[in-house]
């Protein structure tokens, strides 16, 4: 028996055409991408060989700088305090400011025979019984090689020195004797110079333990000061 109603009859599927942006889009960023970490890969290199060379160049200065360091054999500069003029040394009891005015002469020797020394940064400072009483600056110098250089300086002026037992002692015996014992210390860098090289700076210390007789005392028996030779520390 033939029916009246035929299969169903549904609409055709659409279709939907690409025009291929998206595709190019990505093409272009992973380009982009491509071109970013090859720049990125080439600034590492880059970086990478720049910090080598300069590695590279600090090691070589250093050996350098050694083989001409044992070559060299640079010898400990020589310090001499040849004069030493105290005229005030009074220590007021009850403020205890100590008044004082000391000249002081030096004696700079250079014993190398291949090196000059550039001296920088001087600083001279004066102690009695441990305490520091001054502290004054000298002028840079340089000096030739088998040199000898003489400087000066003075220190004179008011400061608080707070001395202990043994220190009150020591300035009780010193203003009966009239002769102080006082230390000098210097503090300074040094560069040794060979040619057009500069070697890197040292801080040598000196220390100059000094007997100077005060000029206006009466008891000190007729002692005078004698050049004194200086310890260095380098």
């Amino acid at each position: 028996m033939a029916s009246g109603y035929g299969p169903p009859n549904y609409p055709p599927a659409k279709t939907y055409h690409s025009h291929g942006r998206r595709g190019g889009a990505d093409v272009g960023c992973g380009i982009c991408r491509c071109f970013l970490n090859c720049l990125g890969c080439c600034g590492g290199c880059i970086l990478s060989i720049i910090c080598n060379i300069l590695i590279g160049i600090a090691v070589c200065l250093g050996i350098v700088s050694l083989i001409l360091w044992f070559i060299l054999r640079p010898n400990v500069v020589k310090f001499q305090v040849t004069e030493a003029d105290l005229t005030r040394f009074d220590l007021e009891p009850q403020s205890n400011n100590l008044s004082y005015n000391l000249s002081l002469n030096f004696s700079v020797r250079n014993p190398n025979q291949r090196l000059g020394i550039h001296y920088d940064r001087l600083e001279a400072r004066g102690y009695y019984g441990d305490r520091c009483f001054s502290a004054v600056d000298m002028k840079s110098f340089y000096q030739g090689r088998k040199n000898t250089t003489e400087v000066g300086t003075e220190m004179n002026g008011e400061s608080l020195v707070l001395l202990g037992s043994g220190g009150r002692k020591d300035l009780r015996e010193d203003r009966k004797s009239g002769v102080y014992r006082i230390d000098v210390k210097l503090r300074f860098k040094i560069r040794f110079k060979f040619g057009f090289l500069n070697s890197w700076a040292f801080k040598p210390k000196v220390k100059c333990h000094l007997k100077v007789p005060l000029s206006s005392s009466g008891s000190t028996g007729g002692f005078q000061f004698h050049p004194t030779k200086c310890h260095v520390d380098l």
